[in-house]
């Protein structure tokens, strides 16, 4: 039975299963991930920027990573002046700047066959952070998560315009999203 999380200190809450998952029985990776958001973001008319994009494609590996005790791919994150960026994913779309990334390959059709390629576990958790962050713009996710400890704790010693390559480590990610949710899976009431 589906439970909800909280998913930030400002109280989101998102549905889950408190079971394990079964074994992925092969690696998705954060391009596929990225794809799904593209072909959602062109099925229901939205825009989507590279900015956006990094946030959503984090949401989702850290969310997995503790409802379902794993990665989805293997990249990290690294701690970048406006959040976590997965370098190769930031590469693939740099041309559009802050424009929408245009992508008239991803449509409905690919969408459709994008979830067929993924477990359930992760279009569970998809299902979950479209239904939690998608209708937010890359702005209000850049607020959110400059004030979790992952992003900032990468960033310590960093001055806030400086650049930076430092790895936001999975199991930093995974502590600071474990506090929202207790072991059998029931979400946690904010203080």
């Amino acid at each position: 039975m589906p439970h909800s999380i909280p998913l930030m200190k400002t109280a989101v809450f998102m549905p889950v299963i408190a079971s394990d998952p079964p074994q992925l029985s092969k690696k998705i990776s954060a391009m596929q991930i990225a794809d799904y958001f593209i072909a959602f973001a062109n099925t229901t008319g939205s825009l989507m920027t590279n900015m956006k994009l990094q946030k959503l494609v984090y949401y989702t590996q850290a969310w997995h990573l503790v409802v379902f005790k794993g990665e989805i791919f293997n990249e990290d994150f690294q701690a970048w002046v406006h959040d976590p960026v997965l370098p190769s994913l930031y590469d693939q779309y740099k041309s559009f700047q802050w424009r929408p990334i245009l992508r008239n390959d991803l449509n409905e059709a690919s969408l459709h066959e994008l979830e067929r390629q993924f477990s359930s576990t992760i279009k569970e958790i998809l299902s979950d952070i479209t239904s939690e962050y998608f209708h937010k713009d890359a702005y209000a996710l850049e607020r959110s998560t400059h004030e979790e400890d992952p992003w900032r704790l990468a960033r310590q010693n960093v001055s806030p315009d400086e650049p930076s390559t430092n790895i936001i480590e999975k199991k930093t990610i995974h502590d600071y999203y474990s506090q929202f949710v207790k072991s059998d899976g029931q979400e946690l009431q904010p203080a």
